[in-house]
């Protein structure tokens, strides 16, 4: 099944930057068909989760910049950094990404299968070890690369480090000590250009599929997660 029959039937959100009107709006089948069957932008290649706005206010590429994460709450700033790479080297960075984690982490799963009907939202594993998670992970990395409502994040709330993989497809690591991810990213040969901008940061859509929502499913169970999202 191509892009475009998995948008048509299974998209369920859309995210819309302030500038308006909306780029898909006045578009032909055509052209919407022409755009959405668009994976690769010169040398990046897009995973089926996820595409840019038509008019592609910003163009997908590989790099990552640095961030600060600010907790209004608690009033806590913390580091991030923020990265995009091609479908063929995404997964492996980001098994990488969790190896200064630790050997006993925590991982969350966030799905917005549901979106439509207000669902959306995390489950919580604590205590897994890395070898193990990494395995299970391995066998759902179609899933966690082409889902568009599903995301997940690996922590070690000790350190604290966190690592998250999200619906958009991005690395954005959390923690006081960002050079060991920063390491990774450049053994990759992901740039780091600070000036960049993401494909968060302007209006794009979200695809998934029935067969992904069951094997999301599947991951919680393999997880051993509660069927109740938090």
């Amino acid at each position: 099944m191509g892009f475009l029959k998995k948008f048509f039937r299974n998209v369920f959100h859309e995210e819309v930057s302030n500038v308006s009107p909306s780029s898909f709006e006045t578009l032909s089948d055509e052209e919407l068909e022409a755009h959405l069957n668009i994976a690769r932008y010169g040398d990046f290649m897009l995973t089926d989760a996820i595409r840019p706005s038509y008019d592609l206010q910003v163009v997908p590429r590989n790099g990552f910049r640095h961030d600060v994460f600010r907790d209004e709450a608690n009033r806590v700033s913390v580091p991030v950094v923020m990265g995009s790479a091609s479908t063929q080297d995404l997964f492996e960075i980001f098994m990488d990404l969790l190896d200064p984690l630790g050997d006993n982490v925590d991982v969350v799963l966030e799905a917005s299968h549901s979106r439509n009907s207000g669902g959306h939202g995390d489950l919580y594993r604590e205590h897994i070890d890395m070898p193990v998670l990494k395995s299970i992970l391995y066998d759902y990395e179609e899933m966690l690369l082409n889902d568009g409502c599903a995301g997940i994040a690996v922590l070690n709330p000790g350190v604290p480090l966190e690592v998250q993989f999200d619906e958009h497809k991005l690395l954005i690591c959390y923690g006081s000590d960002l050079e060991p991810f920063e390491d990774v990213f450049h053994e990759h040969e992901i740039p780091c250009e600070d000036e960049m901008q993401f494909i968060t940061e302007a209006e794009h859509v979200h695809a998934s599929s029935d067969i992904y929502q069951q094997q999301f499913d599947e991951l919680k169970m393999r997880l051993g997660m509660d069927a109740n999202f938090m």
